[in-house]
């Protein structure tokens, strides 16, 4: 079988996970740099913001790179839901002197779409990965039409085999340890989760494409042990977090290094959908799952005005702290270090 470093053109086998909100262009750059494969996180981006960091990854570093696009379907407007929501939240408001009134609404983070493609179309990005399944046939043929390799997020064996069967090159396989939002598509049942080293023996035996190891990976063990599995390569997150390249915030950074980062939680009370973080104070009050959240993404606004309220008075009570299990790797080294002591061993 190809080696993911020959299917990728890269010369470890690390694909650093795409974060949104706690990393830019400049994580990318390092990690690609150092022989890894860097990610750039782009469900958030605006047109014109994408441009701006798809320049800075052209200028930045000429290895592999990877952008990551999310393929959730926009839920329909559900009034009466955002209704309850408002009236679940109105306390924080209260105590935060905020307006309910203020609370923007629209239908938010948007999908991989037509724009985002052409725009992709002239950079042609070598690698290009996707979360919560896969674009519509005529958007991955766009992809495709450049090179791009295309790899997609599988916490399931049904999902891993979907996957597969629409010519991915490759799978990430995405255990319950990973920090960040799920990657789960084809259902919403949560007991449906597994460990990452049960997922990736399961896929590894079962996939004709490489798979890729995710969640819980801090350090080079966790990466030998994933590869003695079968996987052919690690995709690692929090492990970054700490790094001076990251984004992440002096609230996110101290939450990381307390005793408070070995409790992490399922919750959808910030966007709507599964996410590992760190419990803090609304996780606690409110979820960590609230039947009240609307569906992603339409629980965010409301959140981040709290967030942003809350952070100004120097509280994370209303942060969404994303983190895996396996916070031991964070530390405050460069990005092209940690990237190759990963690999050590089995690059």
């Amino acid at each position: 079988m190809t080696t993911l470093q020959q299917l990728l053109g890269i010369e470890l086998p690390i694909v650093q996970a795409p974060m949104a909100g706690v990393q830019g262009s400049a994580l990318a750059i390092e990690v690609s740099n150092a022989g890894g494969l860097g990610s750039l996180p782009c469900a958030m981006l605006a047109p014109d913001a994408l441009r701006k960091e798809l320049e800075a990854l052209r200028s930045g570093t000429a290895k592999p790179y990877n952008v990551n696009f999310f393929t959730h379907t926009s839920p329909p407007a559900d009034p009466q839901r955002e209704a309850r929501w408002d009236a679940t939240l109105a306390p924080y408001f209260q105590e935060l002197g905020l307006d309910l009134a203020s609370i923007p609404r629209g239908p938010g983070r948007l999908p991989f779409g037509p724009e985002a493609a052409a725009l992709l179309e002239t950079f042609r990005p070598p690698v290009v990965s996707f979360h919560f399944g896969l674009p519509s046939p005529e958007l991955l043929q766009r992809v495709r039409g450049w090179g791009a390799k295309v790899l997609s997020t599988a916490t399931t064996v049904e999902e891993a085999l979907w996957l597969q069967e629409r010519g991915v090159d490759a799978v990430i396989a995405q255990g319950l340890e990973a920090g960040g939002h799920r990657g789960i598509f084809l259902g919403d049942d949560l007991a449906t989760q597994v460990g990452t080293f049960a997922l990736v023996r399961q896929l590894a035996q079962l996939l004709r494409v490489p798979v890729i190891a995710a969640g819980g990976i801090a350090d080079a063990q966790c990466v030998a042990a994933a590869m003695a599995l079968g996987a052919a390569g690690v995709q690692v997150g929090t492990a970054y977090l700490l790094c001076p390249e990251c984004t992440t915030t002096a609230l996110h950074r101290a939450a990381l290094k307390s005793e408070a980062a070995r409790t992490t939680v399922l919750t959808n009370v910030f966007t709507g959908r599964p996410a590992r973080g760190i419990l803090n104070r609304v996780v606690r009050e409110l979820g960590p799952i609230s039947t009240a959240a609307p569906a992603f993404p339409q629980a965010a606004p409301a959140m981040g005005l709290l967030r942003a309220r809350a952070e100004s008075q120097g509280s994370s009570d209303f942060s969404p702290l994303w983190a895996g299990q396996n916070t031991g790797g964070c530390r405050e080294v460069p990005a092209a270090q940690l990237t190759r002591e990963l690999a050590r061993g089995v690059a």
